[in-house]
């Protein structure tokens, strides 16, 4: 048999409502969501399951996000389902920290809260997004690279979809470029910030300090970082890596090619929406992929991965 990976979404996946069938039915997943309200002085519970205008700014998605999925990992660890390699995407990696042990749930809330404000705050205004679908990233990234404005690949999702980050003008500008070169369809995306860009990297500046002073310890297993698509085994690397991902590409497609490599036949994407799922099919169809979105998923994922 090979490898068990546990993935986890970023921001983007959010909504009113996730992780609460968790919370009322699993006891260590109330625990975790009380914990992360401690931790913050943000009542999260409020926040991830009543209507609010909240839930979708960033500096709140992010604690509301890396909460939820911690509930739902620690419900399934519970349950005897566990990894041997772990990976996330953009704020996702938070979590994979969090599940091969390489820090504690505490403060994994107290930095993903302070992520939050400062890629909020980075740029708040003159940003964009875009994915780009139906275009070798190779093609993208010399487009990218061409232009005179701040553009450039944020996310190399899977095969035929590439997300561009930067200038509200220069991914406007790009996009039409891309468009003539081949692209299918450049889809602007509701973003509050150009993540994963040059624009950002004050904020990855503003949270060195802080991950200079957390306390990271070895991983119980490895996980693999967006910035490097390689896996990480030493805890030392981890300040460094996080500091730059806030405003480096994520590598998601080579992320999930090197898990494969290394031997993972079964993904198991945890935390809201089932995006994770769709990209590794489209990387490769022969693994196997179980989503975990809701309490009812952990049966049919016992019964495929203890049988």
């Amino acid at each position: 048999m090979g490898k068990i990976a546990f993935i986890f979404p970023g921001q983007g996946a959010q909504y009113k409502g996730m992780g609460q069938d968790f919370f009322q039915n699993s006891k260590i997943a109330k625990e975790i969501y009380q914990k992360a309200s401690e931790c913050t002085g943000i009542n999260i519970e409020e926040l991830c399951f009543q209507e609010n205008d909240r839930l979708n700014i960033t500096e709140y998605t992010q604690i509301a996000m890396v909460t939820t999925e911690i509930a739902m990992l620690r419900t399934i660890e519970e349950f005897g389902i566990k990894a041997e390699i772990a990976a996330g995407l953009s704020l996702g990696e938070y979590t994979a920290l969090a599940a091969c042990g390489a820090c504690s749930d505490k403060d994994l809330f107290k930095l993903v809260r302070k992520r939050g404000i400062y890629m909020q705050e980075a740029y708040p205004v003159g940003g964009a997004m875009s994915a780009v679908l139906g275009l070798d990233s190779v093609v993208i990234e010399r487009i990218c690279q061409e232009h005179a404005g701040v553009v450039g690949i944020a996310n190399y999702n899977c095969p035929g979809q590439v997300v561009i980050s930067g200038e509200e003008t220069a991914v406007s500008e790009a996009s039409k470029l891309l468009v003539e070169a081949g692209a299918k369809r450049c889809i602007p995306l509701k973003v509050s910030g150009p993540f994963h860009s040059p624009l950002l990297a004050v904020a990855g500046t503003r949270l060195k300090e802080d991950l200079l002073s957390m306390d990271f310890t070895q991983p119980a297993y490895p996980y693999i970082s967006n910035v490097t698509a390689d896996v990480v085994t030493d805890y030392n690397e981890i300040p460094k890596l996080l500091e730059l991902q806030v405003s480096s590409s994520v590598r998601w497609q080579q992320t999930i090619e090197q898990m494969i490599v290394d031997g993972v036949t079964d993904f198991i994407e945890i935390g809201p929406g089932k995006t994770l799922a769709g990209f590794v099919k489209k990387i490769n169809t022969e693994v196997r992929v179980i989503n975990i979105e809701k309490y009812e998923d952990i049966e049919t994922a016992k019964r495929a991965l203890l049988q």
